[in-house]
């Protein structure tokens, strides 16, 4: 049996309703351990990113420009990426983000020995493209998702980061001190780490996630959403212009991301000047990651249950408080933990929500584009956030960091709620038929016709598309 380069594997058509569950089992497995991994390679150095910067460049003033750049780096690559995996699926996509990763690490590894803070600034760069491989993980667990579960899909890939996130920040201080006696920096020692794991991930997701999800999803789709003139990246755009709430799921993202990202950067650099060692700056942050992806099933859950802008308004509510506990606590150490670890809590709600309301907003065909460009927004928008937020930092203070982190979110609060007023939601669609796993309600033995032509009783000669694929919930 030949091997379809749609599938990776097998043709659409023998895809039936009872392989799909499995497929879709298969594909949420290799995109959680990848997550995992991932996890773990960029927060163990992003922690020391501002540290690090400092070192190089030799004033603290730049030290926010190191994960700005990663910031930049990871929107970059955002429609490269989106691009290629339009054409050839999430596999090559993937890999080829981990690897720019890798070769980033590398370079700021070869910078921090050399003492160049522009090569330190360009591998932090390329060292975003790891980040923005995470990030897309997200939409390759929605390809094949159930359009009433496809939030909870994307959150247990969020989900997976928790093990690498939180375990990460903490291996940064051993990680440096295995360089030590070695000609590198020991703030440069956990990115060869870093390094390490981005080359493992890539090897696995190349190895594993087949066949691929976004190219199996395409060929299970009716026929009208196969056409090629569909998957452009101008395609994407008039996708996004067209609705509403696409736009409203762009600006969420990119509020969420700015706001998290601006302050999280910082937040180091306020501990240390109120006496925190690297040990403990190390715990905070590791609060905050658990707090951005522990939680995320749950947000998934409430997004499916209760629907998108709710817990958009959710996101909304949860940063605002962690401003103000983050921006007032001053010396107060276990204030700033919790007001870290409710900003990662809320950046869970509104990444989610978002992310699933973006794909939900879009037609089948473009969605590789629009994902691409919901990347490329929200990492150009906390790029600039992250390179503002170093200079807010010195000359205004950690407080009003917080208090203008704050003021971004009133635009996302106020488009949701006029948008939840003249753009209601359109009815839920019934439950997906084709899921006889644990993952979603039985389906009748009929329902094989949706997904397998050849047990369809329908004269139609070209296979049905599949309900659980392309419809779409826009709630």
């Amino acid at each position: 049996m030949s091997a379809s380069p749609a599938t990776g594997r097998r043709p659409a058509a023998e895809i039936s309703a009872d392989d799909l569950p499995r497929l879709r089992r298969r594909t949420s497995a290799v995109l959680i351990a990848s997550q995992i991994l991932g996890g773990l390679g960029v927060p163990i150095s992003i922690a020391l990113a501002p540290v690090l910067a400092t070192e190089v460049s030799g004033t603290e003033a730049v030290s926010g420009f190191a994960s700005t750049a990663a910031v930049i780096g990871t929107a970059v690559v955002s429609l490269p990426l989106a691009a290629l995996m339009t054409a050839r699926g999430r596999r090559p996509g993937l890999v080829l983000a981990y690897a720019i990763g890798a070769a980033g690490a590398c370079l700021v590894v070869l910078a921090a020995t050399i003492g160049n803070f522009p090569l330190l600034l360009l591998g932090m760069a390329a060292f975003g493209a790891a980040s923005s491989a995470n990030l897309q993980s997200r939409f390759a667990a929605a390809d094949l998702a159930a359009p009433d579960r496809r939030a909870r899909a994307i959150s247990l890939v969020v989900w997976a980061s928790t093990i690498g996130a939180v375990l990460g920040p903490n291996l940064s201080a051993p990680a440096s001190r295995s360089f030590a006696g070695t000609s590198i920096p020991q703030t440069a020692g956990p990115f060869v780490w870093a390094g390490a794991v981005f080359l493992l991930t890539g090897t696995l997701i190349a190895v594993f996630l087949r066949p691929d999800p976004l190219l199996t999803a395409r060929a299970l789709a009716a026929p009208a959403d196969r056409a090629r003139e569909g998957r452009s990246l101008r395609a994407g755009f008039a996708a996004v212009k067209a609705s509403p709430r696409a736009r409203l799921a762009l600006l969420t993202v990119a509020v969420t991301h700015t706001t998290m990202v601006s302050i999280m950067v910082m937040t180091p650099m306020d501990l240390g000047h109120h006496g925190a060692g690297l040990e403990l700056v190390g715990l905070v942050i590791s609060g905050h990651i658990a707090g951005m992806f522990a939680f995320s099933p749950l947000m998934g859950w409430l997004a499916d249950r209760l629907g998108r802008l709710s817990v958009i308004g959710l996101a909304a509510g949860l940063l605002s408080v962690a401003a103000l506990l983050a921006g007032t606590a001053g010396p107060n150490h276990g204030q700033t933990a919790a007001g870290l670890f409710l900003l990662g809590l809320g950046w869970s709600a509104g990444m989610v929500s978002g992310s699933a309301l973006l794909t939900d907003s879009v037609p089948q065909p473009a969605r590789a584009a629009v994902q691409g460009l919901g990347d490329l927004t929200m990492n150009t928008a906390a790029g600039l956030g992250g390179a503002s937020a170093g200079l807010v930092m010195s000359q205004a203070g950690y407080g009003w960091l917080n208090a203008i982190g704050a003021a971004l979110l009133l635009p996302m609060a106020a488009l949701a709620l006029f948008t939840s007023r003249r753009h209601p939601a359109p009815a839920q669609p019934a439950p997906a038929p084709d899921a006889p796993d644990a993952a979603a309600p039985a389906a009748p033995a009929s329902s094989s016709a949706s997904v397998s032509p050849s047990a369809s009783p329908s004269p139609s000669p070209s296979p049905s598309p599949s309900p659980s694929v392309d419809g779409v919930t826009d709630r």
